[in-house]
Parts: structure tokens; sequence; C-alpha cells
């Protein structure tokens, strides 16, 4: 969605600027911090949409798939309108959409950032069993280190767009690499 400064971006071995920008995004699950939902589409229709955009005859089978992925009944949920949701079951339909159409790789920008804490632990502990269940490759932004911690196999803490330390949580936590990396996990109460 934006177009690099510097550096180059691959997935699958290729480099983004060399793809179709449009085909690209939906192959990506993306869940944006706020859910994105149509207000004006219905559930089902909303986790549908990436399935329908790639002609999926069967768009509306794979977002009931999803739903049900994230723990929602699509016979329940499917026909209600975002409206009608809570703040968890609107994140949730967001993630569900994202992966209606088996993407390799899922983007989440703070899915879990606008939550109250009983909803954000419950839905974290959601991602937790759908990564370890469907197997995908998911990069997490959160500005919550024990909330990354908690989550992630691995961790990149950033400073200015630039890297400061890429390592496992552990290996973060017992040997930060720069004085910010040092501060950033005191002033999360992390060491």
């Amino acid at each position: 969605m934006v177009t690099p400064d510097s550096g180059t971006i691959s997935v699958d071995g290729a480099r983004t600027s060399d793809l179709d920008p449009v085909a690209l995004r939906r192959r990506i699950g993306y869940v944006p911090q706020d859910g994105g939902l149509l207000p004006h589409w219905r559930v089902r229709r909303n986790a549908a949409l990436v399935p329908w955009l790639l002609g999926a005859a069967d768009a509306d089978a794979q977002a009931d798939a999803a739903l049900q992925l994230v723990g929602l009944d699509p016979r329940v949920f499917g026909d209600r309108w975002p409206r009608q949701l809570s703040g968890g079951q609107r994140q949730r339909v967001a993630i569900a959409r994202a992966l209606a159409a088996r993407p390799h790789v899922l983007l989440l920008d703070e899915p879990f950032g606008a939550l109250d804490a009983i909803t954000r632990a419950d839905l974290q502990e959601s991602f937790r069993a759908l990564r370890r269940s469907l197997r995908i490759t998911a990069v997490l932004v959160t500005h919550d280190l024990r909330e990354a911690s908690a989550l992630a196999d691995r961790i990149a803490v950033l400073r200015h767009g630039r890297i400061e330390q890429v390592a496992a949580p552990d290996a973060l936590l017992a040997a930060p690499a720069t004085p910010y990396v040092a501060e950033l996990l005191l002033r999360a109460g992390l060491r």
C-alpha cells in the first residue's frame, strides 16, 4: 500500500516492486487496527470480500469457515451488521476476512490495541491458537512489548524506521542489543 523510501521487500522470493500490487494485496491477509469492516455489508459479506474479489464460487462458504475459525458461529453472526457486534467481535470478523482466502502471510496492525483488557486477552489467546493450527506467517505490529513477547516467535524492535534488534523473545529479554532496547524493556516492566 506504500512505496518504500529505500531497501527492498520480497514476498515468496519476488520483489514487491515487480509484482502487480492488487494481486499481491489479495494474496496477503491484512487486519487494520480498527478492523476496517464495511458498515453497509453484513458480517458474512465482509468476511467473504477477498474470496469474492478472487472470483471464488464458494466465497460465502470460505467466509463461514473463517468465521468459525475465529470463534464466531456463522449461523448466529453471518447476517448481523458490524454495528450489532462488540469491538472484539468486529476484530474477529476482520481477522476472519483476512483469513478467508487462506493467505500464506497475515499482516496485523495493532489489531488488539483498542480493546478492553479482557477482550484483548481473549483475542490474543485465539490468535495464538489460530497461528498454531494454520501454521501461517504473521507479522504483528504492536507498541506493547508484553504482547509481542507473548505472541511472537521473533521480535523486531524498530526505532525511527530502523531495526535495533531482531531476536526470539527470550533472547531479546536476556540480551538487549542496544541501550534503546534495554530502556524499552525496562519501561515495559520486562527487566
